[in-house]
């Protein structure tokens, strides 16, 4: 069973028959998000403003798809679709045309993701586009956090994208091992300097206990780079999957959008299509 807010079109619940909940609940002592959706940037902007052919607008932390209300397009027993058109409230700060669409299908034990961007205007739009959904951790009675890992699918000689302390791009990326090739043993103190970004990974990850039968597994096919995260310096007992089409600002520049290599190109009366999914094994 599968709950979603029209309030950013957010993940609320993810349910097995028997009544466990994998995903994130909320909590404001810890951290008060579940799934959000981020568009039309991922993480953050330097002073929170970009420029755009000479002019400079202002945006919060993961864009403004998260803070809207979008609406029920169409809704079926087993799959539901959500739209934001934009208007007045969006050209201020994102100076492009477009209609954003979510799409939702539960298939079995699958819950696919589909993310439809819409540029409706002439000229050529610039986005990011990403997942931040946090999956409980531990997932059975009787386990860690630390008795779980973040597997890989195929071994990988992975890059981790580098960050200031407070969260921008350095611009350069360092070799991240991985254990066996595939795996991350979790511990808290791995997000003590916040989100951990790589790249040049497989493209599905799980999180998983050799001592539990119970696992959420993430397939992104269509984006270069995954993070994983939970608050900073806490003993969160969950952990965020956040697939990032694009990556934030380097730090002390304003990026300008048409200038910013990683951000999705869009021309005019085109519409982009990313998929990802979560799977639930038990």
């Amino acid at each position: 069973k599968v709950v979603i807010d029209n309030h950013g079109a957010e993940l609320h619940s993810i349910q097995t028959l028997d009544g466990t909940e994998y995903l994130w609940q909320g909590d404001p002592a810890v951290w008060n998000g579940q799934a959000p959706n981020l568009f039309p940037y991922v993480a953050r902007l330097t002073d929170q403003k970009y420029t755009f052919e000479g002019k400079e607008y202002s945006m919060k932390i993961h864009g403004f798809i998260n803070a809207v209300d979008l609406y029920v397009e169409t809704e079926e027993r087993d799959q539901i679709t959500f739209r934001y058109d934009s208007g007045e409230e969006t050209l201020t700060q994102y100076p492009f045309p477009f209609i954003y669409r979510i799409t939702y299908l539960l298939d079995g034990h699958t819950l696919k993701i589909t993310n439809k961007v819409e540029n409706i205007g002439e000229k050529r739009m610039y986005f990011g586009l990403g997942g931040h959904p946090g999956f409980n951790v531990p997932l059975e009675a009787g386990l860690s956090f630390e008795d779980y890992c973040l597997e890989f699918s195929e071994k990988a000689n992975p890059s981790r994208v580098l960050f200031t302390d407070d969260c921008y791009r350095t611009g350069e990326n360092v070799d991240y091992p991985l254990e066996d090739g595939v795996r991350i043993p979790l511990r808290h103190d791995l997000f003590d300097r916040d989100a951990i970004v790589l790249k040049n990974v497989d493209h599905r990850v799980t999180i998983c206990s050799d001592k539990g039968k119970r696992a959420v597994s993430l397939f992104f096919p269509d984006f270069p780079a995954i993070g994983f995260w939970h608050m900073p310096k806490m003993e969160a007992p969950y952990v965020c999957l956040e697939p990032w089409r694009s990556l934030p600002s380097r730090k002390g520049i304003v990026e300008d959008f048409a200038q910013q290599e990683d951000l999705v190109a869009l021309d005019g009366g085109k519409i982009y299509v990313n998929k990802w999914s979560v799977d639930i094994l038990e």
